[in-house]
């Protein structure tokens, strides 16, 4: 996930940036970003650009779906298939701004007009 997030936000990159770039957040070699790097590759989730010498990856996943997958995965195996229980342990756990209370509401809203006939 971390070298996905790194590829999201500054978009094509060597492998010694999303390196550089993973260590503000986390330690570790770069033989170890490399080799996860080529993994990703080989799982279809980066695509490798190697026409240059320096190979340039990109992510060849969106990251809104791998974040819809994983919040399914999440809601399964933690929260009992419940999303009420995910909302309440998220809130629980950090809480949030009155900007986020509102856009929560209006997202309520918005889902329960979209499930009425």
């Amino acid at each position: 996930m971390e070298i996905l997030k790194v590829l999201w936000e500054r978009g094509p990159s060597t492998v010694r940036e999303v390196h550089i770039a993973s260590q503000t957040r986390k330690t570790s070699q770069y033989t170890t970003t490399l080799r996860v790097m080529q993994i990703m590759t080989d799982k279809r989730l980066l695509i490798r650009d190697e026409r240059d010498r320096a190979h340039i990856y990109t992510p060849a996943v969106d990251r809104e779906n791998v974040q819809r997958e994983m919040v399914v995965s999440l809601i399964d195996r933690v929260f009992g298939g419940s999303a009420e229980s995910l909302l309440i342990g998220a809130l629980s756990a950090r809480p949030a701004s009155k900007k986020e209370l509102t856009r929560m509401r209006q997202m309520l809203e918005e889902h329960e007009k979209g499930k009425k006939p």
